[in-house]
């Protein structure tokens, strides 16, 4: 707290210099405050790291990121996935075109039926609430929120253009109880590109950025993608997607985490040189 005080005061010191050409120390009380013109309000802040986290270690930093507009970024993040099921699986059930079969691949027969991979699977819902929560200012905000809704308009229209289906797996799905919900909830339909797939390489390039953007290490950052790796085997692993479909989502994530990423990197220059 003593180093964030100090660099408050150091801000208003720099401030008063550019104001009126000398240094007055207004932020140490020599000088009324009151004695001089209130600082013009800057609509965005300045790049870089907020004074919130200004000399934290980055787990100080992945909790103050956590509690601010926690109740905003909780909410937003559950209305978002729910208004994506529900267009996603109306046009599961109301297909507008006749539906393609994707056809398997090598990487198809090489990757075996393995039902130890649901969790894995399941677990993109609470990697995809990850990101979003560790999101600071509203230019991230505005750049992620843009970026999933983009990502799901692009997909949501190719299953309305192009609707495709995976093969019918040789598995017993019988011998495999824990599958049931899943295959009656979420039919082979809405394959290509596949969106799980697309959803896992998107917050996995968001969160490398915020990570990196923390000073986390490279074992944590590598640890990301390696979640992010175990969901693209997943989905093909459970026979919930081929490869292809998977391919094709991982490079539809790929691309709208990258242009976002730009944009996001472009708003804060501009921002810098406003607020300068």
């Amino acid at each position: 707290m003593t180093r964030l005080r100090e660099n408050f005061a150091m801000e208003r010191i720099r401030h008063s210099f550019h104001q009126h050409g000398k240094p007055v120390p207004i932020a140490l009380g020599l000088v009324p405050a009151a004695s001089f013109p209130p600082r013009p309000p800057v609509l965005l802040r300045r790049a870089g790291p907020s004074p919130r986290t200004l000399g934290l270690g980055w787990y100080e930093q992945v909790r103050a990121r956590l509690v601010t507009q926690w109740l905003v970024k909780m909410l937003g993040t559950m209305f978002g996935i729910a208004a994506f099921f529900g267009v996603y699986f109306w046009l599961l059930r109301h297909p507008f075109f006749p539906v393609k079969v994707m056809p398997l691949t090598a990487i198809d027969r090489l990757v075996v039926f393995q039902p130890a991979a649901l969790p894995l699977y399941l677990s993109l819902w609470v990697y995809v609430s990850l990101a979003p929560a560790l999101l600071l200012d509203r230019r991230e905000f505005a750049a992620y929120g843009g970026g999933a809704v983009a990502l799901s308009l692009i997909g949501l229209g190719v299953f309305v253009f192009w609707p495709t289906a995976v093969p019918r797996p040789e598995v017993d799905w019988s011998l495999h109880p824990t599958f049931a919900f899943l295959k009656s909830a979420d039919a082979a339909g809405n394959a290509c590109p596949s969106l799980h797939a697309a959803f896992a390489v998107f917050t996995a390039i968001w969160f490398g950025r915020l990570l990196r953007g923390m000073g986390v290490g490279r074992l944590v950052r590598a640890c990301n993608w390696l979640w992010c790796l175990g969901i693209l085997y997943s989905t093909v692993a459970i026979r919930q997607h081929v490869s292809l479909d998977a391919l094709a989502g991982a490079a539809l994530g790929a691309a709208v985490g990258l242009i976002d990423g730009r944009r996001l990197h472009a708003v804060r220059a501009r921002a810098g040189r406003i607020a300068g």
